[in-house]
């Protein structure tokens, strides 16, 4: 076996081969020379396997490219999500507009006015954001971090350090990525003290936990769990009328952020932002990438005084946002500017929440026959199914959808959903009951097409 080791071709004389077919050249000699050293490990472990040994350097030039074209290829690519979860953590959650798109090409991609103005005077470079975040919930202030772990872990360093921050022990939730928020209470320096029980909690219950070590009353959104039953939550007015008394401020972590009443679509009791300032919270925080529709960011608004001492902390730069999450924040907010229908119409969060049965049910038929005219094989039936917000909102609720139920007479199902997430662009499913399901309501414009090719390349 030592021996048919030797037969494997020195690195330089790989190398020289990919040099004349032009590799080094396309590729940078760097690049090329580790693939070159990838492929011969490769083919010394075949040999000790009991394979064969290589041809010859000029046969490894293939293996060479196809290894720097799979070092080279995004990871960050395109897919299609046809699961029926609109907000997708795993595939980026809300899908932008196509003016946050073209304002990261055409405005945000080079230099751009982020932190001057055209006077040539310094600026904030949330400052935009702001200004439209106002106008939308009628906040005094507004500013804009990372995302909304990061405004929660914020916002009670900044107001509650060394002191102590009411919460319902109701509401002591985690989210996605083991986020708890009493361990985000101990890591701002705040201490926490949880008032009332699970289910019931009452206003009375912050008044008597109130000392003076108090130095913040906590409302957080149970955006990823319901509890239902005998239950009782206090209210953000009522909770804000108590800190008025008491001389405490208020804040209000909404998580999801929506913008605009979704009971027409079955989706009840989703708290609205606007609803929190009216209601005279101090500071309410809330992400950019859930019922909003924008890019991942942390939202923070509310009191002028209070954001100021956001802005202030030094944690504040630390967790600020760039100039792309900047310019797609501002093209979604100009959207809601416009009004509710251009809103549902144009944000693809809020088209996919408001999609009716019957133009699902379309869609479907239309994406069912053209299946059976590339693959005549497949067993096609459009069913009724329901879909989910996801994403850490509107939990326990779910929306009717249509699906394209599908079923390969010599293939799997399990088998069928790895070999659409292979392909290009990937497709995301469901398996159910043995068959893929391709949900309509959360195909995005110009996916139908693609979604085609991608089955018909099944065979």
């Amino acid at each position: 076996m030592h021996e048919r080791l030797k037969e494997v071709p020195r690195v330089d004389e790989v190398l020289e081969a990919a040099q004349e077919a032009g590799l080094v050249e396309r590729l940078g000699r760097p690049l090329v020379l580790e693939a070159v050293r990838a492929v011969l490990e490769d083919c010394r472990a075949s040999i000790r396997g009991g394979g064969p040994a290589p041809a010859g350097p000029a046969h490894l030039v293939e293996a060479v490219e196809e290894r720097t074209r799979a070092w080279l290829a995004p990871r960050l690519c395109r897919v299609i999500n046809a699961t029926g979860i609109i907000l997708h953590t795993g595939l980026g959650r809300a899908a932008l507009p196509r003016e946050a798109v073209e304002a990261l090409a055409r405005h945000a991609a080079g230099y751009c006015l982020l932190e001057v103005d055209r006077a040539g005077e310094r600026t904030r470079r949330e400052d935009p954001c702001a200004e439209r975040l106002c106008r939308l919930t009628g906040a005094e202030a507004a500013t804009v971090v990372n995302n909304n772990a990061g405004a929660t872990l914020l916002a009670l360093r900044a107001l509650a350090a060394g002191r102590e921050v009411l919460v319902s022990h109701g509401q002591l939730v985690e989210i996605g990525g083991s986020f708890r928020i009493p361990e985000v209470m101990e890591e701002s320096g705040a201490r926490l003290v949880a008032v009332g029980t699970t289910n019931r909690t009452y206003l009375g219950d912050y008044e008597r936990a109130v000392t003076d070590r108090t130095a913040l009353l906590l409302r957080v959104h149970a955006s990823n769990y319901r509890v239902v039953g005998f239950t009782h939550e206090t209210g953000i007015d009522e909770l804000v009328g108590l800190g008025r008394r008491l001389g405490l401020p208020v804040m209000d972590d909404l998580g999801s952020g929506c913008m605009q009443e979704l009971a027409p679509w079955g989706l009840e009791g989703e708290p609205l932002v606007s609803a929190s300032v009216r209601a005279g919270a101090d500071l309410v925080c809330f992400s950019g990438d859930k019922l909003l529709g924008g890019p991942q960011a942390g939202i923070c608004l509310g009191r002028r005084e209070t954001v100021d001492r956001l802005r202030l902390h030094p944690l504040f730069r630390a967790l600020r946002v760039d100039k792309l999450t900047l310019a797609a924040l501002e093209a979604v907010l100009g959207i809601y500017l416009q009004g509710e229908e251009a809103a549902r119409s144009r944000l693809p969060v809020l088209r996919s929440i408001a999609a009716t049965v019957e133009d699902l049910s379309r869609e479907a038929s239309a994406l069912a026959a053209a299946l059976r005219e590339q693959l005549p094989g497949l067993e096609l039936e459009v069913v009724e199914e329901t879909a989910q917000v996801g994403g850490g909102s509107t939990p326990a609720r779910e929306l009717p959808t249509r699906c394209v139920a599908l079923a390969h007479p010599e293939r799997g199902a399990a088998d069928l959903a790895a070999a659409l997430r292979s392909g290009t662009p990937p497709v995301f499913v469901r398996v159910k009951h043995g068959r893929v399901l391709l949900d309509l309501r959360t195909l995005l414009p110009g996916d139908a097409a693609d979604l085609v090719a991608a089955v018909a390349a099944l065979g």
